[in-house]
């Protein structure tokens, strides 16, 4: 089983979001980059796959020299082969992201055969654009489902599991090779061991520059959210709030 990882490299969560003085860029210098909860779910269930049916991985990563980082990450937890195809750290919208990775799958799987089964998020963290994978799909005219919690390698086939609205499980059976993008939850992620990183700096990573052929919708600008003010009243301390507390229930109509 030959499986391609597909991952992103996006500010981690919970930090300030601040835009550079044009409006129209992040200011990453206060930022700490990750991948995103489903792309962790995403690699560590290649490595799961070929350590149940064997097999090979490979993460592949569109983004800067820094995404080098996140590539190590993966390699550190078992994964064997990273690409980096390198930019100059320029936005790139889903459709030249989803064209430059089905062009590099295309030659890797013409220079070292081709892959099984490529996992992808289920969408971008920062973004949440839910395109590149189906975008890559109809590229290489591969079938594929998105927000799977289950997987399970068959003959040939892969059997897929969603959940779906009604509280059950819709169940998909996808012909080899396929694609598919898994949600967070579908396993528990492990965290890179020390000797993992250490082994992980010392592997090769492959770099590939891409073509940037966009045709999507052109960025203008970017804007933050206006922060939404919240107060508190303090409507008494100790025994004497009380009435007021009492007063307060029954004006929300808690208490008649």
């Amino acid at each position: 089983m030959n499986v391609l990882v597909c991952v992103k490299r996006v500010p981690a969560t919970g930090g300030t979001i601040l835009l550079t003085p044009d409006g129209q860029d992040i200011d990453t210098r206060f930022l700490g980059f990750t991948v995103s909860p489903h792309e962790e779910c995403a690699v560590e269930e290649a490595v799961r796959i070929v350590e149940r049916v064997g097999g090979s991985t490979t993460v592949l990563t569109l983004g800067p020299t820094a995404a080098e980082e996140q590539l190590r990450d993966a390699l550190a937890i078992g994964i064997e082969r990273a690409i980096l195809l390198e930019t100059d750290g320029s936005d790139w919208d889903p459709v030249a992201t989803s064209r430059a990775i089905a062009d590099a799958i295309r030659a890797d799987e013409d220079a070292n055969g081709p892959y099984d089964l490529i996992l992808f998020g289920n969408e971008a963290a920062d973004t949440g654009d839910y395109q590149v994978g189906i975008r890559v799909a109809a590229a290489l005219d591969r079938p594929i489902v998105n927000g799977i919690k289950g997987l399970e390698i068959g003959e040939g086939s892969v059997t897929a599991r969603r959940e779906a609205s009604s509280g059950g499980w819709e169940l998909y059976e996808l012909p080899l090779p396929a694609i598919v993008g898994v949600k967070e939850g579908i396993n528990l992620p492990r965290y890179p061991s020390v000797p993992g990183r250490l082994r992980a700096r010392k592997k090769e990573i492959e770099r590939v520059e891409p073509e940037h052929r966009p045709a999507g919708p052109t960025k203008t600008g970017l804007r933050l959210p206006e922060e939404r003010a919240a107060a508190a009243e303090v409507i008494g301390t100790g025994p004497d709030a009380a009435p007021a507390v009492v007063e307060l229930l029954q004006r929300l109509g808690v208490l008649s």
